[in-house]
């Protein structure tokens, strides 16, 4: 067998080291990591933060798209581990017979990689990227919102490429108020159309059932934010052997477990801090487990633009950077 097989069959398994315990069991692993740095800095995932200011809060859950995010369009990059970046671009209009529309791509690119026979003679270089096209839809029923997100998807690695198609579901529902938002989202229902080789089997997808809170307080610059995810699976923590005798109820519990916090001294600038229980628990070291599963970051805006940055601590060795700049096509 080709090195550049074995490469690939390792791309697979690792795609996703943000959630190592279950990451690799699904094919388009890339669709569950983080692509805004407000998101990045807030945990990775919150589905209930309502924000019609910010288009990016509609990725994680299509219910939040809005028709005030009308002619939004923004553009997010991550620098991640081990040389890999990815991204993720949108823009939004309305559809006065249909609704808020929003189209999108998402890619990430794991570099470029030697092509080497068994004998280890070099035969030139191979690619490999992932790409996922997005179209949402979103309603409004008075305080309840419902939405959807059609992902058609790519898997290029080297010559073996792989066909699918995902949807997200969401719902919301917002406070007459408007301080306390939930969130409930099916995330990447689907499957695999095309294998990447003959014969193969169909991989699942990555499906992950969410369900979220957020609420701004009334008396303080105040916004907290909890998202409940991979509610489909209870134990999280106990695949790997040496961590099943950690794996206790409250830690598989709290596994499940993304908070957030944003402090909004003015309307134009926030500060913002997240925390991962599962990251924290799979990622770091007993002997030193440092800022792991810790992120954090702020966001500005003027007139037209708006800047986020987020920072996210995967591993002793590696954190991420996320950085996000939207900006209002029209006045």
């Amino acid at each position: 067998m080709k090195l550049n097989k074995l490469i690939i069959l390792f791309l697979l398994a690792i795609q996703l080291p943000g959630y190592a315990q279950i990451g690799g069991e699904s094919t388009f692993e890339f669709l569950n990591l983080t692509n805004s740095a407000r998101m990045g800095a807030l945990g990775g995932n919150q589905i209930a933060l309502g924000d019609s200011t910010d288009l990016n809060t509609s990725y994680n859950n299509p219910a939040l798209l809005s028709r005030e995010m009308t002619g939004l369009a923004l553009a997010n990059y991550v620098s991640y581990i081990a040389g890999i970046n990815y991204g993720y671009a949108a823009w939004a209009f309305d559809s006065k017979n249909v609704g808020p529309i929003s189209l999108g791509v998402q890619y990430i690119n794991y570099g470029k990689f030697t092509n080497a026979n068994a004998e280890g003679e070099r035969e030139g270089t191979f690619n490999a990227a992932e790409y996922a096209l997005m179209a949402s839809w979103a309603r409004q029923i008075k305080q309840f919102r419902l939405g959807i997100t059609v992902k058609p998807l790519l898997s290029s690695l080297e010559s073996y490429q792989s066909i699918g198609l995902a949807f997200d579901l969401g719902a919301a529902y917002s406070s007459p108020n408007q301080q306390t938002t939930l969130g409930l989202v099916l995330r990447n229902i689907g499957t695999q159309l095309t294998t990447y080789y003959e014969g193969a089997g169909h991989e699942s997808l990555p499906f992950d059932l969410q369900l979220g809170i957020g609420h701004k307080l009334a008396h303080a610059p105040l916004h907290l934010l909890a998202t409940m995810q991979h509610l489909q699976r209870w134990q999280l923590l106990a695949n790997d052997p040496d961590m099943e005798s950690k794996a206790t109820f409250g830690k598989n519990l709290l596994a499940h477990l993304v908070l957030g916090a944003e402090l909004l001294p003015s309307e134009n600038f926030h500060i913002r801090a997240g925390y991962n229980f599962q990251r924290r628990e799979e990622l770091s070291f007993d002997e030193n487990k440092s800022t792991v599963g810790f992120s954090w970051g702020f966001g500005f805006r003027i007139k037209r633009f708006r800047f986020d940055y987020g920072s996210a601590r995967y591993h002793l060795a590696s954190s991420s950077n996320h950085f996000s700049v939207a900006f209002r096509l029209q006045p």
